[in-house]
């Protein structure tokens, strides 16, 4: 069972317009910049994004962003992604923002099919009462806001209903990865990958180390290839390529540490 495609190309071509995506990656970390590109140069439009953040300008989904194809996120932190933050406020990006922890345990939820579950993170707040901003209006009013959601108490602690998240297609960035598409990720660049793996009706891996199978002990996989359909391995250019999206270096205890 060979999952691996012959470009990223490939693996991206049947990527509509209006698809929702769960897109590994923290930061910079783990980004599949590799396929995002592909999806950029494919031209796909109107999409609906499951992720963290959504990159910086200029790197990662940033270069989704940028160009007006991403019509809709659902993530934990607009980060300093600049233009991020304009196409939200100016009523050109609907946004809905989860709690991290909340958006971690939807996508692995909607991963293991089941459709809902209870949780005590946001209650008593506007993630629980609703109002959240979701789209403004170009005059910078709240157009569509977020509904009030369920609640149920357990052992006398008050829960709020959170929903499963499953989507269309996924891309996210392995280390190591089969062909068989077993995967294994490398410290924190593990970060959303796994679980956004999970929830994609088709997932899509580029990975930076191709190998064969039965080169990957089972005890060492993180995730098994039963939730990717699609392998694409990276050159070693593409696998060198990580950002770093904010840089600190030690200095001398008299100087301090120097932020770039």
């Amino acid at each position: 069972m060979n999952k691996v495609s012959t470009s990223a190309a490939e693996a991206v071509a049947d990527i509509t317009d209006g698809a929702s995506l769960a897109v590994g990656g923290f930061g910079l970390s783990g980004v599949p910049e590799v396929l995002v590109r592909a999806l950029y140069a494919q031209g796909a439009d109107g999409l609906k994004v499951v992720s963290n953040n959504c990159g910086v300008d200029g790197r990662g989904l940033g270069v989704l962003l940028a160009a007006g194809r991403i019509a809709r996120v659902t993530g934990s932190y607009v980060g300093e992604n600049k233009e991020f933050a304009r196409q939200y406020l100016s009523g050109e990006l609907e946004v809905e923002l989860v709690p991290q922890g909340t958006l971690a345990e939807r996508l692995r939820a909607g991963g293991a099919g089941i459709p809902a579950f209870y949780t005590p993170a946001g209650v008593g707040t506007q993630v629980e009462r609703g109002g959240l901003p979701w789209r403004y209006t170009a005059e910078g009013a709240v157009e569509v806001a977020s509904p009030p959601k369920e609640t149920r108490e357990f052992a006398g602690r008050r829960h709020v209903l959170e929903h499963g998240i499953t989507t269309d297609f996924a891309l996210v960035r392995a280390w190591r990865g089969d062909r068989h598409g077993n995967l294994v990720f490398r410290r924190s660049a593990a970060n959303f990958n796994p679980l956004a793996a999970m929830a994609g009706r088709v997932t899509v891996a580029e990975v930076e180390e191709l190998v064969e199978p039965g080169e990957l002990r089972p005890d060492e996989v993180h995730l098994p290839g039963i939730f990717v359909q699609r392998v694409v391995a990276l050159t070693a250019e593409e696998a060198a390529d990580k950002p770093v999206e904010r840089l600190s270096i030690s200095a001398s205890p008299t100087r301090g540490t120097v932020r770039t």
